[in-house]
């Protein structure tokens, strides 16, 4: 299972990656992989301001709809419209070209909650 040591995880089964003031998210490898095949990816906060924990979106597999949770407060600046075509690249690139949203985070102190790749392994039991 691939959970890069580069980036923060929630509990929520979430990638963060920040640059700068901006956090781009995903879901894990692992998410992916329990959800299974993706069909679609919806995301109608754009431009939204959100509070941490807030859901900003939904992804639909073949067996199930999850929610997806803002793992930052802040302004939801930018959706991957690739996925909208592609909702697949969530299961095929979940850190690269399956990228959900960047937000554009209010509250850096939120960041020191989020958690490390060691952390988020024993989550699921890894």
């Amino acid at each position: 299972m691939n959970i890069p040591a580069e980036l923060k995880y929630t509990k929520d089964h979430e990638w963060v990656k920040i640059e700068g003031d901006v956090a781009t998210v995903g879901i894990t490898d692992f998410a992916q992989g329990e959800l299974g095949d993706i069909v679609y990816v919806e995301v109608d906060t754009l431009d939204e301001t959100l509070d941490r924990e807030a859901i900003f979106g939904t992804v639909e597999a073949v067996k199930t709809v999850s929610d997806l949770f803002s793992p930052l407060s802040g302004e939801i600046v930018e959706f991957n419209e690739a996925l909208e075509d592609e909702p697949e690249k969530v299961n095929s690139d979940p850190y690269g070209e399956g990228w959900m949203v960047k937000i554009k985070f209010s509250d850096a102190s939120e960041l020191e909650d989020l958690l490390s790749d060691a952390a988020y392994k024993e989550i699921i039991g890894g």
